[in-house]
């Protein structure tokens, strides 16, 4: 069996798509800045705010969750989510050396 797409890029080339493939949506960037300018907030809110249907924004919860940028907390019925500080912060480095190890030297 041949090798596949991810095995031929290293892992912090695999890791940086993975995070830009979950960020490319802009209901996501929405998201994430209104939780991060809350101290807490519930699934509600956020289908408030954004205007999306609860449904959509549950899978855009689900993708952001997948990489570990948020967590959520059940309090009862409602969910409240927050922006994982530490993953966040992994992230900013990451996105920091890819940007600052880039030549301006370009056309």
């Amino acid at each position: 069996m041949g090798i596949t797409k991810t095995q031929i890029f290293n892992k912090k080339q695999n890791e940086l798509a993975v995070i830009f493939k979950v960020l490319s949506n802009p209901a996501r960037i929405a998201i994430l800045e209104y939780i991060s300018k809350q101290e807490a907030c519930i699934c509600n809110d956020i289908v408030d705010e954004i205007g999306l249907a609860q449904p959509t924004i549950s899978q855009h919860l689900k993708e952001l969750k997948s990489i570990d940028l948020i967590s959520g907390e059940i309090e009862g019925k409602k969910v409240c989510y927050c922006i994982n500080l530490k993953k966040w912060s992994s992230i900013q480095d990451l996105l920091n050396s890819f940007f600052n190890t880039t030549k301006t030297n370009c056309c």
